[in-house]
């Protein structure tokens, strides 16, 4: 190959290659009347000479490429924030080169742009294209420049693990799989983007701007990276128009986040007439993976209040559901700002939200100011908060319904007070209220557990006539006293087995119960105690000292049996 040698010899078949040239127009004019045949064969030796010496430049310009084109080194190929800076003085130096040789481009601060030819040999390849171009060999330039460096990006594809997949390929990937490929797309995204894309566009004008008055540089960076582009937009493309299911909002928000980010850049990069489509196309992707997540929003809403499982969970624990969806609500909080962007009206106020029997009211008007993400997160706990309702109704014991309720709707509070974005778009003021609807759950469980155990401690019957002083009847009193250890005891033995899983909740109702059980029981035992005690066995009506209650109490919530607790107590 001429230009692998001697520059000299380069130099010389460069000046030939002109000379022919001229020759070529100058025989064109003085024999532009066909008459004179010698003239004619001198025409035919031009052009032929002309057609060897194409034939020779193209392949010289293919070898030069293909003898310069190299992989991407693995660092300038990674999405790196702090290489970025380092190298950010020699990316503004090559964009500013480019953008004195062509205006149309400008370089920005995300885009870092690589020097992928040397020096010498763009000088070369820029000297071959434009004795081609001029000769009139522009399409064969262009096709042989496209398909070695298409190849070049599809080698820079392969390391940065972009598979060709159709969008029929990726939609029937398992979630797992998509869900690590959708990582690995936004950070080969924007280094497709930001680096391989701009490099070769800078390449491109290195070699072709200016020659002629066609933008054939726009023209050949299109050939170039149009099929790659494609190929690398099909992937989000695909995901956006896939299956709706809760658990893909959140990479759906990733990519629109990843694409919005890049927005500018694919703007700025692919700004030539001939890459419309490209440009179209990302805008488009962005506007459906938007309108995936309004209906993945939706569709949630929708499956937490339809959530169909009728299996009570064992001990009125916290119900998968609910750690589910507040834990998704924590996620939707982390996304707040690209939400409230996406969403920009409020749930209305017709029949899906009040009148319908199998649907709760929501309060729309003290909710007025609220911003229509709040709304939507808020109407989550609402019909969270009745889909649980209905799900406590499955407890044959009404206390434990009502502890069920206490636990989850605790579990809700505590999830909002834990996220700071999450407690601000909620608002303090409906923080409030689900707070006093777990602690009228924790009084609902303690009246409908604890009153009749109580009721077991009154006076009222017990006296033989009328007044206290007049005496105690002894059978109402062994028949009080066996009623209390027997309810108690009951108790006792089921509710160790129930379950609070916050240890400050269980807690707080164990000292709640124990005010009101253990004065109780002390003033009753003070009372009556020596009336049982002066009468045959005792042991058999006064079985708890106060000591003996106030330890079972902490029996209480645990979630295993009452034996269990009374070994780890006694060790």
């Amino acid at each position: 190959m001429i230009f692998d040698g001697d520059r000299h010899e380069a130099d010389r078949y460069l000046l030939a290659v002109d000379e022919i040239q001229r020759s070529m127009s100058s025989a064109s004019i003085s024999g532009g009347n066909g008459e004179d045949s010698s003239k004619d064969q001198a025409q035919d030796k031009v052009n032929s000479a002309i057609q060897i010496a194409m034939a020779r430049l193209e392949d010289e310009f293919r070898n030069i490429l293909l003898s310069h084109t190299a992989p991407i080194e693995e660092d300038a190929l990674t999405d790196n924030p702090a290489a970025a800076a380092a190298e950010s003085s020699s990316s503004t130096s090559a964009g500013s080169s480019v953008s004195n040789s062509s205006g149309s481009y400008r370089s920005t601060s995300s885009i870092k742009e690589l020097d992928l030819i040397p020096e010498l040999a763009v000088y070369d390849l820029r000297s071959i294209a434009e004795r081609m171009i001029s000769a009139g060999y522009l399409r064969e330039c262009i096709q042989v420049y496209g398909s070695v460096r298409k190849s070049a990006v599809d080698s820079s594809f392969r390391r940065l693990g972009i598979e060709k997949l159709s969008i029929g390929d990726i939609q029937r990937l398992e979630w797992d799989a998509l869900e690590s490929k959708i990582r690995r797309w936004i950070r080969a995204a924007k280094v497709c983007v930001r680096i391989l894309f701009a490099s070769e566009k800078k390449l491109c004008e290195q070699i072709f701007d200016g020659i002629e008055t066609a933008a054939v540089d726009e023209a050949c960076f299109v050939e170039t990276v149009k099929g790659p582009a494609v190929q690398l937009f099909n992937f989000a493309e695909a995901v956006s128009i896939s299956r709706r299911s809760p658990e893909k909002m959140f990479k759906i928000l990733d990519l629109h986040d990843a694409l919005v980010d890049l927005m500018p850049d694919i703007e700025s990069v692919f700004d030539a007439k001939s890459a419309d489509s490209i440009r179209v196309q990302a805008a488009e992707i962005l506007s459906r993976l938007a309108e995936a997540a309004r209906g993945i929003l939706s569709e949630f809403e929708n499956a937490v209040l339809r959530e169909p499982s009728k299996i009570p969970v064992p001990g009125g624990t916290i119900h998968p559901l609910t750690r589910y969806v507040m834990n998704y609500i924590s996620l939707i909080s982390d996304y707040k700002q690209t939400l409230i962007e996406l969403i920009m009206s409020k749930p209305s106020t017709g029949s899906r939200y009040s009148g319908d029997p199998t649907t709760p009211d929501m309060e729309f008007a003290e909710l007025e100011s609220k911003p229509p993400l709040a709304l939507h997160l808020i109407w989550i706990i609402v019909i969270l908060q009745f889909n649980l309702d209905g799900k406590s109704k499955l407890y044959k014991d009404v206390s434990l319904a009502h502890l069920f309720m206490m636990n989850n709707v605790h579990y809700i509070v505590q999830k909002v007070k834990g996220s700071t974005e999450l407690r601000e778009m909620i608002g303090d003021d409906y923080l409030r209220k689900l707070t006093g609807k777990f602690r009228q759950s924790a009084t609902n469980y303690q009246r409908a557990t604890w009153v009749g155990v109580l009721y077991c401690l009154r006076d009222e019957g017990l006296h033989v006539s009328g007044s206290f002083s007049s005496g105690v009847s002894k059978s109402a009193l062994r028949e009080r006293f066996k009623s209390f250890n027997g309810m108690f005891e009951e108790v006792h033995r089921t509710q160790a087995t129930w379950l609070i899983p916050d240890t400050q909740l269980r807690e707080e109702l164990r000292i709640s119960i124990s005010e009101h059980l253990i004065p109780a029981y002390r003033s009753f035992l003070g009372r009556f105690r020596s009336h049982i005690e002066s009468g045959r066995h005792p042991e058999n009506y006064i079985k708890y000292s106060v000591e003996d209650l106030e330890s079972a109490v902490l029996d209480f919530f645990e979630g295993c049996p009452v034996s269990q607790h009374s070994r780890k107590r006694s060790q």
